[in-house]
């Protein structure tokens, strides 16, 4: 049995928990629960278990079941850096650089944001509302980001095509690869800009996912969010709300009558985010709650009357 079985581990400056040669799956995992836990992770031990496993090139569930497993040399090489890196804070999606959402396995950048699982309510939201799957609907995802949001509709809608926005051309680039590897490249488009100023004509569906922070209180996010998340992405200036005054005339310029808005939001901005896409022309259709109860999307439509610009 190694030392570290013993509950000893190497301090965090000489590299985490990588002991000898003669390291299992099941000590390394040991010792870097302890390490996170000390370091400020919740649920450390999940945590340490996905760290290892992704050290060692295989499944969370094989490190679980097969604890007695050796750590070869490269494998050992690779837990003191991901260790060290997780210590810091740096979340685990950006070690993998992946992320899973919908049902995509996505690309992760320093030029995007990891998709949240709250986010997924936004797409609960377009396909509870847009009953005909089969439609050609034209879409537009505004600050795409990963290409998150635009690629699950698109991989629930076979007919629909769409394009996504984002400011960051590194942004753009990763959501163009994610999209070849999900199979939608034929059907998403992705493009640098800034919200909808270089578009024109009319489209079915909008989406959006803007930076929604008030700027005061970014540095009082965890850790995992402020160092290693695009500042540009969350910062939503004084209020938390230039950016939904930004897209409001563009939602409005740009849908279609009947058309659909589905724009997400940050804790307590419903109302807020509401009174500005109703004083832009648009109806506000309903709100929709997350999994914690929060209100986080709002659904906007363009009214039947509204003739066009």
């Amino acid at each position: 049995m190694s030392a570290l079985a013993h509950g000893a581990s190497l301090p965090p400056q000489e590299g985490g928990p990588v002991g000898g040669e003669r390291m299992t799956a099941g000590d390394a995992v040991d010792a870097l629960a302890r390490r996170l836990a000390d370091a400020g992770i919740a649920d450390a031990r999940r945590e340490a278990r996905l760290v290892v496993a992704l050290a060692m090139g295989v499944d969370s569930a094989a490190v679980l079941g097969w604890p007695e497993r050796l750590l070869d040399a490269p494998a050992r090489a690779r837990l003191a850096e991901l260790a060290a890196r997780r210590a810091a804070r740096e979340p685990y999606a950006r070690l993998a650089g992946r992320r899973s959402f919908w049902s995509l396995d996505l690309t992760l950048s320093p030029a995007t944001l990891d998709p949240r699982p709250d986010s997924e309510t936004l797409i609960e939201a377009a396909l509870a509302l847009l009953p005909d799957r089969a439609a050609s609907l034209r879409i537009v995802d505004f600050g795409t980001g990963s290409g998150c949001l635009l690629l699950a509709l698109l991989s629930e809608l076979p007919n629909a095509g769409g394009i996504g926005i984002d400011i960051l051309p590194g942004a753009a680039a990763v959501a163009r690869r994610n999209a070849a590897a999900s199979g939608l490249g034929g059907r998403a488009a992705f493009a640098v800009g800034d919200w909808g100023e270089a578009l024109a004509g009319r489209v079915d569906v909008i989406l959006a996912n803007p930076p929604y922070i008030r700027s005061r209180d970014i540095v009082s996010l965890a850790p995992e969010v402020v160092r290693y998340e695009p500042r540009i992405a969350l910062d939503g200036g004084g209020d938390g709300l230039c950016a939904y005054r930004c897209l409001a005339g563009d939602i409005a310029r740009l849908l279609c009558p009947g058309g659909l808005g589905f724009i997400e939001l940050g804790e307590g901005q419903a109302a807020a985010v509401a009174g500005l896409m109703d004083a832009a022309g648009l109806s506000v259709r309903q709100k929709r709650r997350d999994l914690a109860g929060i209100e986080r999307v709002l659904v906007v439509m363009q009214p039947q009357n509204r003739r066009g610009t």
